[in-house]
């Protein structure tokens, strides 16, 4: 039987506008609120409650905005998101379990802004990054957790940014970082480790980092390399009071310049890796100094 116009235009209406629905169902932006809920569309005057809640309805490449302040819970995220806390209160609280986990593909970029993520003593590891093409962790506080700050556990290539962040009170690490079958390529800079039970950054395999501007105080231990194929540049660093200040195992190296190791047990150690003093450093106070493997002078 043929169907006739005016029928066929209301199935053809009704095939639109549900097309329109899924299509743009997601916002570029959605927002936050500690009064929020999360059967609301995350609108800026009608917010959701929590993260969670509103991840899935922005659109990939989107941003999460957080209205005033509150605690959004954890989150797990799956595609390219900034999730903004700038300007207020942004909180994360996360007993037993991870405050942020990020698995996402190869070509996502995810930014963490101005979170307070706190592990309440019995929380796992404040962030998670499984996967994903470049995490960014900006102007965050991070403390309270069992096992490590920023746990970097990946199997390909994937690029960390950390800036202006504080990594505080963690049992293990305060950075984690392995890769096991590509690179991390990772920028660390003003940048704050402190009361870490381990070390203040681990690299086990395949890392490449640049750390700057930052401190790191009253650790298990400071910077280290435990694995193998792991080089960090290290520049204007204040280590002190911690285990081992710098120690490089084999076929890793570390670079160092303008930087100050004071008062830690042992200063440097090479455990079958490098350790090159480039300019500037002062290595005073320690209870075994240890020595660089070199000594290049500026060019």
């Amino acid at each position: 039987m043929q169907t006739t116009n005016p029928v066929r235009f209301i199935l053809t209406a009704v095939l639109v506008l549900g097309f329109s629905a899924a299509a743009f169902g997601q916002a570029t932006r959605t927002w936050v609120s500690g009064v929020g809920d999360d059967a609301n569309p995350c609108s800026r005057t009608a917010p959701c409650k929590t993260f969670a809640g509103a991840i899935s309805k922005t659109a990939n490449g989107g941003e999460i905005s957080v209205l005033d302040p509150g605690g959004f819970g954890a989150v797990t995220i799956t595609k390219s998101i900034t999730i903004n806390g700038t300007g207020t209160l942004a909180g994360i609280l996360a007993a037993l379990t991870n405050g942020v986990i990020v698995n996402a593909t190869v070509n996502d970029t995810i930014i963490l802004r101005d979170i307070s993520i706190n592990g309440a003593l019995n929380g796992l590891n404040g962030i998670r990054f499984l996967a994903g093409k470049t995490l960014m962790v900006d102007h965050c506080w991070i403390y309270g957790f069992t096992t490590h700050g920023l746990d970097v556990a990946v199997a390909g290539n994937s690029n960390v940014k950390v800036i202006n962040t504080v990594f505080e009170n963690l049992t293990q690490d305060g950075i984690h970082m392995n890769s096991t079958g590509g690179q991390v390529n990772a920028m660390i800079n003003n940048t704050e480790l402190m009361n870490c039970g381990s070390d203040g950054i681990e690299a086990v395999n395949n890392v490449r980092a640049a750390v700057a501007n930052s401190r790191v105080f009253l650790d298990g231990n400071g910077i280290r390399t435990t694995g193998t194929n792991s080089l960090f540049n290290l520049d204007d660093l204040f280590i002190s009071q911690v285990g081992t200040a710098l120690q490089a195992s084999a076929t890793s190296a570390i670079r160092i310049s303008d930087s100050i190791i004071a008062q830690n047990s042992i200063g440097i150690s090479l455990n079958g890796g490098a350790i090159e003093s480039f300019q500037g450093n002062s290595l005073i106070g320690n209870t075994t100094p240890g020595t660089f493997s070199a000594t290049t002078n500026k060019q």
